[in-house]
C-alpha cells in the first residue's frame, strides 16, 4: 500500500489515503478531526490527529479545496491505504498542481511523507500546539503547560467553525468544546479530556482545572464526574457497560486495548513470558552526586546538567565495564547479542501510557551533550513530535520512578532488552558517615536483569559500580 496515495472518487474530487506510517504500523486510530465537511483546506494543513501504536501525530493533507467527506469517526481505527478525507477543488476542476513532484512520489509509493511534519512545501497550515506530558524525566512535571489560542476560522473538535471573537453574538451560549469568550472558555487542550467529559456528561465549563493556568486535566474530569452539579443530562441510550473512566453508576467499566495501550500490554506480557528476570537493589548516599551537579551548574548556568544526565553517564560507565547487560537474547538463533553501542532508553509516563524514547549511541556523548539530548527528547515527547524510530531500538533503560514519590520498584524489562536500572526518590535519611550518624540525601537503586545474559556476579558488580559512582562521583573520572 502506498503512502498517502490518492484516488479519484468523482469528477473533480480526490481521496487522500491514510499514509504509510512506517515501522511496521498498518493502522491508526482517529483521535480528533481538525476539519469538518464543508471546510476549505490548504495544502499541508493538518486535517486529523491519529494515534498509532507508537505515537499521536497530526496528518497533513497534500490537497487544497473543500472537504466533501470524512472517512471515519473519532475512536475508529483506519487501515493504512484506505480513504481518510475527500477533497474537491474550489473551482470544480483540477487546478495547476504546485507539488507535482510530491504527487509522483506518492504514485510511486515512496512513502516520503513525514507524518506530523507535512510535505515541506507550501504555506503553513493551522497546527495546534500539543499538550505537555508528564514525563518520568522531570520531577513534578505538569500534565499540561500552556493554552494555545484557537484562531478564528478554524474548527473545534466537533467540526464546527470557530468565529472571530468580535463577531460572536453577545448572547452566544458557552460550550464545553468551543469558547464563548476569553473569560468563559474552559481551558482544555487534550482531546482525551474532551472525549472523556463527553462520554460522562461532564460540563467542562463547570470544571475547575488544576493544571498550569487553570488547564483542565484528566484527573479534574475524574473528580468532577462524582459531583452531580457538574454533570449534564445523561448520555442518551448509554449502555450499562461504559467505555472510559469509572461511571457514576454501577455499570461495568470497559477500557479497550487499542493504540499504544495495546502495544504496551503485548510487550509487557511477552517480556514476562520470555525473560527470567531478577531484581536486586541497594540504598546509596546521593549527597555527593547532588553537590557535584550543583558545582557543575554553578560553573555553567547556561547549560545546566540534570541529575538524570549524571545517572545516565554513570550507567554508561557501568555498561562499559559490564557489557553483558547491554544485550538481548535471540531466542530463534539461540544466542546472546551484545550491542556495539548503548542505545539508552528513558522511561517516560504520559497520559497515553508508558513510552521509552531512545538516545542512540549515548556512549559517544559528553555529560553536557547527554543533558542537552535528554532535554530535547523530553521537549519532543511533550510536543508529541517524536517519530516512531525514536521510540524503539533501545538496548538498556533508565527509569526514574522516584518522581512518583516511591522508593523502589521491581519493573518489567523493556523487551527485548536485558536490563533496566530504576532510581527511587532522593530523601533525607539518617546515615552513618565515618562512624557518626548524619542526615544525608539517600536514594534506592534497583537493577532488573535477564538472568539468561549474566549471573548475579555481573549484575551485582554493575549495580555496585553505579552505587559507588553515585556516592563518589570522582570515580567517574577514571572511566571517562
Amino acid at each position: 500500500m502506498g503512502g498517502g496515495m490518492s484516488e479519484r472518487t468523482a469528477v473533480g474530487t480526490r481521496d487522500f489515503l491514510l499514509p504509510d506510517l512506517g515501522e511496521g504500523l498498518s493502522e491508526a486510530e482517529i483521535v480528533e478531526w481538525r476539519v469538518a465537511v464543508g471546510d476549505v483546506v490548504t495544502v499541508d494543513q493538518s486535517v486529523v490527529e491519529v494515534e498509532t501504536a507508537k505515537a499521536v501525530v497530526d496528518v497533513p493533507c497534500p490537497y487544497a479545496g473543500r472537504v466533501v467527506a470524512l472517512h471515519g469517526a473519532a475512536g475508529e481505527v483506519r487501515p493504512v491505504g484506505q480513504p481518510l478525507i475527500t477533497i474537491e477543488p474550489l473551482d470544480g476542476a483540477d487546478a495547476p498542481d504546485p507539488h507535482a513532484t510530491y504527487r509522483e512520489e506518492e504514485r510511486a509509493g515512496s512513502g516520503n511523507v513525514l507524518i506530523g511534519y507535512g510535505t515541506g512545501h507550501g504555506g503553513p497550515g493551522r497546527r495546534r500546539r500539543r499538550p505537555r506530558l508528564a514525563l518520568a524525566t522531570e520531577p513534578g512535571a505538569a500534565d499540561l503547560a500552556s493554552v494555545p489560542a484557537v484562531p478564528a476560522g478554524s474548527t473545534d473538535p466537533t467540526g464546527r467553525a470557530v468565529p472571530a471573537a468580535s463577531s460572536a453574538p453577545a448572547d452566544a451560549p458557552a460550550s464545553a468544546d468551543r469558547a464563548a469568550g476569553p473569560a468563559a472558555a474552559p481551558l482544555v487542550i487534550s482531546p482525551i479530556v474532551r472525549r472523556l467529559a463527553k462520554e460522562h456528561g461532564i460540563d467542562l465549563a463547570s470544571v475547575r482545572g488544576t493544571g498550569p493556568g487553570g488547564v483542565i486535566r484528566r484527573v479534574d474530569v475524574e473528580t468532577a464526574r462524582t459531583a452531580p452539579a457538574a454533570r449534564l443530562a445523561a448520555v442518551p441510550d448509554a449502555p450499562d457497560a461504559h467505555v472510559g473512566l469509572a461511571p457514576a453508576g454501577d455499570g461495568d467499566v470497559v477500557v479497550p486495548l487499542t493504540g499504544i495501550r495495546k502495544v504496551i500490554a503485548d510487550k509487557l506480557s511477552r517480556s514476562r513470558r520470555e525473560i527470567p528476570e531478577v531484581t536486586i537493589w541497594v540504598d546509596v548516599d546521593a549527597t555527593g552526586l547532588l553537590e557535584t551537579r550543583a558545582a557543575i551548574n554553578a560553573a555553567s548556568p547556561d547549560a545546566p546538567v540534570s541529575i538524570l544526565a549524571l545517572l545516565a553517564r554513570i550507567c554508561l560507565s557501568g555498561l562499559r565495564r559490564y557489557p553483558q547487560l547491554n544485550a538481548r537474547v535471540d531466542t530463534e538463533g539461540q544466542r546472546i547479542v551484545q550491542s556495539a553501542g548503548v542505545h539508552l532508553g528513558i522511561a517516560a509516563q504520559t497520559d497515553r501510557g508508558l513510552v521509552v524514547p531512545v538516545l542512540r549511541d549515548a556512549q559517544r556523548l559528553t555529560t553536557r551533550e547527554l543533558a542537552a539530548a535528554l532535554a530535547e527528547t523530553t521537549a519532543s515527547a511533550r510536543a508529541g513530535t517524536l517519530p516512531p524510530a525514536r521510540l524503539s531500538g533501545g538496548t538498556f533503560t533508565l527509569n526514574n520512578y522516584g518522581v512518583f514519590g516511591v522508593d523502589g520498584s521491581t519493573p518489567i524489562i523493556n523487551h527485548p532488552e536485558a536490563a533496566l536500572l530504576g532510581v527511587g526518590r532522593i530523601v533525607d535519611k539518617p546515615w552513618v558517615v565515618q562512624g557518626q550518624l548524619a542526615v544525608r540525601k539517600v536514594t534506592q537503586l534497583s537493577l532488573t536483569f535477564d538472568h539468561r545474559v549474566c549471573d548475579g556476579g555481573v549484575a551485582g558488580g554493575f549495580l555496585r559500580h553505579v552505587a559507588d559512582c553515585v556516592e563518589q562521583p570522582a570515580l567517574l573520572v577514571a572511566n571517562v
